[in-house]
């Protein structure tokens, strides 16, 4: 955790959700926990664009896209084994 993100258990974070969105936009991102435990972050809206821009393509979009995936090396197959037809009768 960054030393100017504060914890907020959920039970404060939805009692004084106005001050938790001031902290997030004055200090940065702010911790919400459940239990004690990281549950989620609040995080100022340019910041989750940012992150999300260079965030990896899904694998939708990279199958929809018009770019170049790269040449495939596709090994070479071994020479096909077929059984001899069988003789009925």
């Amino acid at each position: 955790m960054k030393p100017s993100m504060k914890d907020w258990p959920v039970q404060d974070a939805k009692a004084r959700f106005s001050e938790m969105l001031d902290a997030c936009l004055e200090k940065g991102p702010q911790m919400i926990t459940r239990r004690g435990t990281e549950a989620a972050v609040l995080v100022p809206a340019e910041q989750w664009q940012r992150l999300s821009s260079q965030a990896r393509p899904t694998l939708k979009e990279l199958l929809l896209s018009a770019e170049a995936r790269g040449d495939l090396s596709i090994p070479p197959r071994g020479e096909r084994r077929r059984r001899p037809p069988q003789r009925i009768g």
